[in-house]
């Protein structure tokens, strides 16, 4: 019988604005994002995207769940998706400027 665990997903504080994995699901296990927050902690708009990559493939514009989305300075997005991720499969963001995004995913891992 599988388990469910309800939980903080990921985490992430991009420190560039290079691709950084926010989510790899482990191997036997998959994970639903239910909630997905993007904080910003500057006074400056600052862009952020978000790719959903299957057992880790590129991320691209084909993949892309948020692409170049503006979060206002001092604001914040809040995301309900539903998201599924596989074993394997990686949920991946980035942000535009460095030091500015927060992004936290809440949800459900089933094993």
């Amino acid at each position: 019988m599988a388990s469910t665990t309800y939980k903080i997903l990921g985490q992430s504080a991009p420190s560039s604005t290079s691709n950084a994995d926010l989510i790899t699901v482990a191997a036997s296990k998959s994970q639903i994002v239910s909630t997905l927050n993007i904080a910003n902690s500057t006074a400056s708009d600052a862009t952020c995207r978000v790719f959903a990559r299957v057992a880790g493939a590129a991320a691209a514009t084909t993949n892309a769940v948020l692409y170049d989305v503006t979060v206002p300075g001092n604001g914040f997005l809040s995301l309900t998706l539903g998201l599924t991720l596989a074993a394997t499969d990686v949920l991946t963001v980035r942000t535009g400027t460095a030091n500015s995004l927060t992004f936290t995913a809440f949800g459900t891992e089933i094993a």
